[in-house]
Parts: C-alpha cells; structure tokens; sequence
C-alpha cells in the first residue's frame, strides 16, 4: 500500500467540470484551479506537468494557496507557471506558503482539530511570492474585493487570507456580491464553513479552495466513489474534493447558496509523499451560459 501511495501521490490529472453561471450569449470561459502545489526544488516531475498546462491557454487562473514547501521554492513555482503568469490571474494564500513545514505523524491529520497551529516555526519567503504574482498582474485577493474583465466578462471577486491560520477577516469583503458583474467568483484557501457561509450569503455564484488535499488518503469503495475521512476543517467529508453545492442541500436557485469547488490539489507535505484513492490534480473549470445560479 505504502509504494502504491508514493506512486499514485505523482500521477497528476486535470479534473474538469462545466458550470452554467454566464449570462445568456457569453463566450464559455476557461478557468484553472491551482492549489496546494507544496512545491520543493528537486520535484522534477510536478514542475514539468505544471509547465505543460499553459498549453490549456486558460483565460483565468485562479490560485488558491499553499504553493510552498522549501525555502527556495519560489523561483522554481514561478518558472514552473511559466506561461500562466501571462494569463489574467487571482491568488490568496495558504499556510504553507507561511510557514516552514515540519516532520509530523503522518496520521495525526486524521485526530480531531484542536485548533493548535505550527507558527512558531521560520517563515517561508511568501512575500516575495506575492509579489512574483503581483508582479504578473495577478490580483492580490487577501482580504479583498476587486474585479476583472476577461475578454468580454466582467468578474467579481472577493477572497480572504488563510481560514485555517485564523487569518481571514470576513468583515473586509463582507457585503452583496457586485450585481452589475456577469458572473461573481469567491476564493478562499481553506473552506471552512464561515467563509462558505457568508460568501454564499452575500450572493456568489461559485466559492473556489483547496487545503483538504481532498482527504488525501481515500478508502476505495468498488464500484463507488472512494471515501475521505478528513478535510482539515469543519467540512464535511463528502465535499473533500469536487463541484458540490453550498449549504450542501441547497440547489441551484436557492437563495443564499452557491457552487463550491474544492481541488484535492497537486502535492503533499515533503515528509509524506503519499496519497491513496486521490490523485494530485489541477482542475479546469469552463464557465457556460446558462442558469446564474
């Protein structure tokens, strides 16, 4: 088991999904999803895959954090974008763009949270990753609300530091969603139910975020959908990784609710390369004309 997760943890896949939230006679758009790339100098592998999206030509990227593993990790995420750094572009970031990771036991992420986080430890030089991003033209979503036009669409955004550090302030992007916007995108690293909460509250067609690696290690079920049983937050299991709906019975139309896209991401901890039943993966979202919501 222990070699097939080592191998499965290096088959990167792209997941894609469609989504109606344009308005009637709009252009479909192609957005990728970036997240939880951990990335070391020596994965090889990964920053090839990595550099091979830009052939997709998305017209948006959207990074939701946790790009860092290594204290020299920052040029080689940015050669690896390549070509994406050319294509309009948001980001937020995550914990581990933050902090030095560190040898944990491999099976304590499946022990209940008790909120302890590991900040007493050296940062990593995320600030020269902001601005490599900024520095592209990416748009800063940190606790910020700001907008975009792509091609012929006009995008709302709202996004928050990392939820899992504490460091989100929801009453700096609270408020309705900009009406006069074609289609209104919320991102977030980790999807914790507050931020889902008020996201879809406030009138966003869609909430973006990684962090749950999508449960990381699955229990494969024959002929069902495998089974997490953690995200690192207070979201359901069920919604580790995919397109679902938020509240999670809620359906398109229902006031307050929203599409909530989770990727399971594209690495691990360097201390456990490993992942069973969920491959590493990036996801390209094609936003439709269609039903807003």
């Amino acid at each position: 088991m222990t070699a097939y997760g080592v191998w499965e943890a290096r088959q990167y896949t792209l997941r894609k999904y469609d989504l109606r939230l344009l308005p009637a006679g709009m252009r479909p758009l192609r957005v990728l999803h970036l997240t939880d790339v951990h990335m070391t100098p020596g994965q090889g592998r990964k920053q090839d895959w990595l550099r091979d999206l830009a052939a997709l030509e998305p017209d948006l990227v959207i990074d939701t954090g946790d790009n860092l593993a290594h204290r020299q990790a920052v040029p080689v995420v940015v050669d690896s974008l390549g070509g994406l750094l050319d294509r309009p572009g948001v980001f937020v970031h995550g914990s581990n763009d933050y902090y030095e990771p560190g040898f944990r036991n491999p099976f304590a992420y499946l022990l209940p949270d008790r909120g302890k986080r590991r900040t007493n430890v050296p940062q990593l030089p995320w600030g020269e990753l902001t601005d490599a991003f900024t520095g592209a033209g990416w748009r800063d979503l940190t606790n910020r609300r700001d907008s975009l036009v792509v091609g012929e669409t006009r995008i709302s955004f709202a996004g928050v530091d990392d939820p899992h550090l504490g460091y989100d302030d929801l009453d700096a992007v609270a408020g309705p969603a900009d009406a006069d916007a074609d289609v209104r995108l919320a991102v977030t690293h980790a999807p914790y139910l507050r931020v889902l909460d008020r996201f879809a509250a406030d009138g966003y067609d869609a909430i973006i975020a990684g962090h749950t690696h999508g449960g990381q290690v699955r229990v494969p079920r024959p002929g069902r959908a495998s089974l997490a049983l953690t995200t690192n937050c207070d979201l359901d299991p069920a919604r580790a990784r995919g397109l679902h709906r938020h509240p999670a019975r809620s359906r398109p139309g229902d006031p307050g609710s929203a599409w909530l896209e989770v990727s399971a991401g594209l690495g691990t901890s360097p201390y456990m390369r490993v992942r069973v039943a969920c491959r590493p993966e990036a996801t390209l979202l094609t936003l439709l004309p269609g039903p807003s919501r």
